[in-house]
């Protein structure tokens, strides 16, 4: 196994142009855009492209607005403090280096120093591993001595009673790190105090207490300033509350990701553990793709080797032996496997110093957020617009003697009216303009995104999926294809041995040892303990046996076991020389074993078909090692095939004989040694049963029915693969259970760049894969405009979720280095949880739509009402208060009761929703358009003809135009309260249907009621209303009742396909008002599709240019 010169991390991603070079590709994110916010994918989108759309952004509070996107700033000083800290950290070193040394002039080592109930203390420990002290170590007796000192059996791991672990504790310390303190709740207020407009707002408010209490004194002046500022006061307690109850939420799920679970030995036996529980004297077992824990040292291991960049900063992978056996806390497995003695835990280790002095929740945007914050922008200009005109009109009708009071005399007289009546009017027209402003500028609307998701990823917690990547959880809702690993994931992962074949012949059944020779029982059970990265645990004290390792090495454990195998027994017999360990590329795994005797063999467990070809010989029932003739091999190529016909993953065991002047005597060159895999001995052939997950087939059909194309990429034989994928639903028996919707990996890898974009769409099952083939599946399916979600365990899946648009790393059996990986973590593995995502993923969508359409209903409908009665009238029905009360019920309790509302079956039978598609559709235009011009006409109308209809000609004008404008401010709220429960189901007729199961919904709508009532019946004085009889209330209820039917009527109305910005566009096009900015942006992007052809000479296709996405192609451009 010749090692290549310079070894890099195996999940790290590799720029190859053969595998198409990562995301910069045809489907990356076009740079150069023209709409700041059109991005489809933040997973690896520039830092240039995210601050353009920042800067693009109307904000009026960019603390509370940008909270939850990534820190620019932030990431910078991460990277800078990291330099630091590492660069401190050696001269630390450097410095308790040169004290050692002083403290030994003679160069003789210093004794350990005992510290409570063990023999070394902890900064003897944390020197000797910092400096990578390996003439320390031997001085301390080396890993046994050390052992020794901290009370551990090497093989037996610590006792890990509570005594021991509690005393372990209080000497080294435990494996946390202080970590910074979340955001308090006075943070929160504080940021909610940043709103631009809510300041100018207090300041109002104060100069219209002043000028309120000085011209009416303190008993009457303090109303109208004194209701502004305890509205506003309350607007920002409400945000606050909401906001940290979502922050407090995200810090739980943030927990959650920090806290891996992992293995040690403890009493002998291998039990699991929180990361948080290991001590120091921990022996803890390391596969490929796990998370060094802690400081340690190398107890044992073969071809161990260790990625040190996450401490080192350097992409290097450092090989471990007992020349270099120290290992340090937070590096991964790159390859191999071994153990370790844990000697330093938490801030005693440098990760630990690392971790406790950043910050690790430094924020991430989604693409829906971006496209709101551009929805929220366009709002926002319109509402400012509008204010501004309202601003002016009233201003100037103010000043001019135009303005007039109920009782019909003019506000405003030049030369009469004192300064301080014309700078209080002049006041309350400012609040109205800015209060416009307030309820226009939708700042909650993308704070619904990261609302919809806090609450999504709490509920998908339950649903077995934690999500690691915030726009993950959005995009799945996107996916139009799921990229599924067979093993664990569609199977249950519980692994029997149900067929064997040996001795030539088919063993009935496969555990018979009256059917075996006895050599032949000797040979396999030793290949089968030494060739294990397994572990059994006999108890003491009787009872089970305890297996441990992957469900493949337990099934073929327990086979052994069986068979009469002593696996401590047989371990001790023989010594091992070397390991290959399994491959995912060989597909096999090898041992080479010393025995007592000086004889070595070399054992050989891996894909049958593939051990079987370098199979030579075999052995028969009389212990003969006979020649395999055609004829034989043919006997067991047909016994792999029929087994894998019967969803059995097929595995062959075989060894050789090696003569022991063969092996190499040198560490190193042993190291480098390549396990001899020809001339094989067949020993048995033997079929491993894992059945379908129950209810897999029911989700891969819901996938179906969604549009949603499910895929299986498995290592296993196809044959195998495909009796799977026919019990599972993903072959229909009829017409698909043939080419081309079947492949191996080796034919699939093996076709140019077209044609394997062109197989890529037929595929349904891909045979025999390498991790390097579901890359290129996954990179060949996005340059066709898939979504595509991929499910990955293993360290060399990492490049295939890091590529895909979700990667899906499985809790159970997925390494550390798959999950670090993902976006999305299975936590049972099981594939109906990765249906239950993309039903979630699509909530989120539907969740935002409901709340946009919604709020712009009410946006069109207050700032229609405001600007015609002030152009009109030169007064406003909606004063400030009440605006401000509309906009708590529109912005932060609108969006808890619309942005929460639980997933539905009604989501997976439409087809997934596109990354590029409107958020606002048809079908919101129809909804939102009709209730708002119905709240328009019906209001404006009770605005200047109120008084007739409500029979108030009889009252003072004054009394008459309060409850004139009461009855408006009263219809209007339950207007928007009736028409919450419309934006729960935009297109459904049953508005009602799953509401009891909104419990959220139902108590933010009952609290809205109440206090409206409250407002009206109690709070007049506040917010300039007067008390409603019965007869008004019935008026404003059935105003708003009408809502019901009328959204009734409205989703009878057909809506045409395409959509209205669409539409206007086509009418523009068709007259010829083809502007030089879509000129000059064609030629841009002709420049750019040249300049990326010359950059990655397999980038040859033809090229199709729009002026729009929706429109016919007016150039095409063919590259070849």
């Amino acid at each position: 196994m010749d090692e290549p010169p310079s070894i890099s991390s195996p999940y790290r991603r590799q720029r190859d142009l053969e595998v198409g070079g990562g995301r910069s590709g045809v489907f990356a994110e076009d740079e150069s855009s023209d709409g700041a916010f059109d991005i489809t994918s933040t997973k690896h989108v520039s830092v240039d492209r995210l601050r353009r759309w920042r800067q693009a952004a109307l904000v009026l509070n960019a603390s509370r607005r940008f909270r939850y996107t990534l820190d620019l700033k932030k990431e910078e000083q991460v990277k800078i403090t990291l330099q630091k800290i590492r660069a401190h950290a050696q001269a630390i070193r450097a410095a308790q280096l040169f004290q050692e040394q002083c403290r030994q002039p003679n160069g003789i080592s210093e004794r350990p120093i005992p510290k409570g109930d063990f023999g070394i203390s902890q900064e003897q420990l944390a020197l000797m591993t910092r400096d990578n002290n390996v003439s320390t170590l031997g001085d301390y007796g080396g890993v046994k001595g050390l052992a020794e000192l901290l009370k551990t059996n090497l093989d037996k791991g610590i006792h890990g009673d509570d005594a021991d672990l509690l005393a372990r504790k209080n000497t080294y310390g435990s494996n946390t790190y202080p970590r910074k303190k979340g955001r308090s709740f006075w943070m929160f207020l504080w940021e909610a105090w940043q709103d631009l407009t809510l300041i100018i707002l207090i300041i109002a408010a104060v100069a219209s207490l002043v000028l309120g209490i000085k011209t009416e004194g303190i008993k009457e002046g303090w109303y109208d300033g004194g209701s502004i500022a305890f509205a506003v006061i309350l607007v920002i307690v409400v945000t606050a509350i909401s906001d940290y109850r979502q922050s407090l939420q995200f810090q739980n799920l943030n927990e959650e990701k920090r806290n891996i679970h992992l293995e040690v030995v403890r009493g002998g036996r291998r039990v699991e553990v929180s990361i948080y529980d290991i001590v120091v004297g921990d022996v803890i077992p390391l596969n490929i793709g796990d998370q060094v824990p802690a400081d340690g040292v190398l107890i044992s291991g073969h071809s161990l080797a260790i990625d040190e960049s996450s401490m080192t900063g350097e992409s290097k992978i450092v090989h471990k032996d007992g020349r270099d056996p120290f290992l340090m806390s937070g590096c991964k497995v790159a390859d191999g496997h071994g153990s370790m003695l844990v000697t330093s835990v938490g801030i005693n280790t440098e990760w630990g110093l690392l971790m406790a002095s950043i910050s690790e929740d430094t924020g991430e945007e989604t693409p829906l957020q971006v496209r709101l914050n551009g929805v929220a922008t366009f709002i926002g200009i319109v509402g400012l617009s509008v204010a501004v005109v309202v601003l002016v009109v009233l201003l100037a009708r103010y000043f001019t003697g135009h303005t007039k009071n109920p009782d019909g005399t003019v506000q405003f007289k030049a030369g009469k009216t004192s300064v301080s009546d014309a700078v209080d009017g002049a006041i309350k027209i400012i609040t109205v303009a800015v209060t416009i402003v307030v309820v226009a500028v939708p700042e909650g609307l993308p704070l619904a995104v990261t609302l919809t998701l806090a609450y999504s990823m709490r509920k998908m917690m339950a649903d077995k999926a934690l999500v690691r990547r915030l726009s993950a959880c959005e995009t799945m809702g996107s996916a139009t294809t799921i990229c599924s690993d067979k093993t664990g994931t569609l199977t249950l992962n519980e692994m029997t041995v149900v067929e064997a074949y040996a001795c030539g012949r088919k063993v009935d059944p496969p555990d018979s040892n009256s059917q075996l020779s006895t050599s032949l029982i000797s040979l396999l059970i030793e290949g089968i303990a030494q060739n294990s990265n397994g572990s059994v645990y006999v108890p003491e004290t009787g009872g089970d046996v305890e297996l441990s390792g992957s469900p493949t090495e337990k099934a073929i454990l327990q086979w052994g076991i069986k068979l009469g195998m002593d696996f401590e027994a047989i371990r001790s017999r023989s010594s091992i020389i070397h390991v290959f360990p399994f491959n995912s590329e060989k597909k096999r795994g090898g041992v080479a074993v010393k025995l007592p005797d000086s004889e070595v063999r070399i054992h050989w467990k891996g894909a049958a078909e593939l051990v079987l070809a370098s199979c030579t010989k075999y052995m028969d029932a009389n212990d003969q090692v006979v020649a395999m003739d055609e004829d034989k091999k043919m006997y067991f190529r047909q016994a792999i095939e029929d087994m894998a016909a019967g969803s059995l993953r097929c595995v062959t065991i075989a060894y050789r004989p090696y003569d022991i002047k063969e092996v190499p005597l040198d560490e190193e060159q042993l190291s480098k040694w390549a396990l001899p895999e020809d001339e094989l001995i067949l020993l048995a052939i033997v079929g491993i049963k894992d059945p379908c997950r129950p209810g897999v087939k029911d989700a891969v059909k819901l996938c179906q029915n969604a549009g949603v194309k499910v895929r299986m990429v498995t290592g296993d034989n196809l044959q195998t693969a495909k009796a799977i994928a026919l019990e599972c639903g993903i072959l229909d028996p009829e017409a698909d259970a043939t080419a081309p919707n079947l492949i191996e990996g080796k034919a699939f890898r093996s076709l140019t760049d077209t044609e394997r974009e062109k197989a890529a769409e037929n595929i349904s099952v891909m045979g025999r894969s390498s991790p390097n083939d579901k890359l290129l599946l996954v990179q060949a399916l996005r340059r066709r405009g898939h979504v595509v979600a991929v499910t990955g365990d293993g360290t060399n899946d990492a490049p295939a979720l890091h590529e895909a648009d979700i990667g899906l790393a499985m809790g159970i059996q997925g390494t550390e280095v798959a999950k670090e990986s993902s976006d999305i973590i299975i936590l049972d593995d099981n594939f109906a949880s990765v249906v239950k995502v993309v039903r979630w993923g699509r909530s989120v969508y539907a969740n935002i739509q409901k709340f946009i359409q919604f709020q712009l209903t009410v946006n069109v409908a207050a700032l229609v009402i405001n600007v015609v009665a002030a152009v009109s009238t030169g007064d406003v029905p909606l004063n400030a208060v009440q605006l401000l009360w509309v906009n708590l019920i529109m912005d932060t309790l609108g969006a808890l009761a619309l942005a929460t509302e639980p997933p539905t079956d009604h989501l997976m039978h439409r087809p997934p929703v596109g990354r590029r598609e409107p958020l606002i559709t048809n079908i919101m235009w129809r909804n939102l358009l009709i209730q708002a011009a119905y709240q328009v006409s019906v209001l404006l109308v009770l605005n200047f003809r109120g008084k007739s209809l409500l029979n108030l000609e009889h009252d003072t004008s004054n009394h008459a135009n309060k409850v004139k404008n009461t009855l408006i401010f009263n219809a209007f709220v339950l207007c928007q309260i009736f028409n919450e429960f419309n934006a729960r189901k935009p297109d459904e007729f049953n508005v009602f249907k799953g509401i009891t199961k909104n419990r959220l919904f139902m108590g933010i709508v009952g609290l809205t009621l109440v206090l409206q009532v409250i407002i009206i019946e109690f709070l007049g004085k506040f917010t300039s209303t007067v008390r409603l009889n019965w007869k008004q209330w019935i008026i404003s209820i059935v105003i708003a009742f009408i809502s019901w039917p009328l959204a009734v009527v409205g989703k009878l109305i057909p809506v045409p396909e395409t959509l209205i910005h669409v539409y206007f566009a086509r009418i523009c096009c068709r007259r010829g008002r083809r502007t030089n900015w879509n000129l000059d942006h064609l030629e841009r992007i002709f420049q750019k599709i040249v300049k990326y052809h010359k950059a990655f000479p397999g980038s040859q296709g033809q090229y199709k240019i729009c002026v729009h996405p929706w429109s016919v192609p007016i150039k095409t451009v063919n590259l070849n």
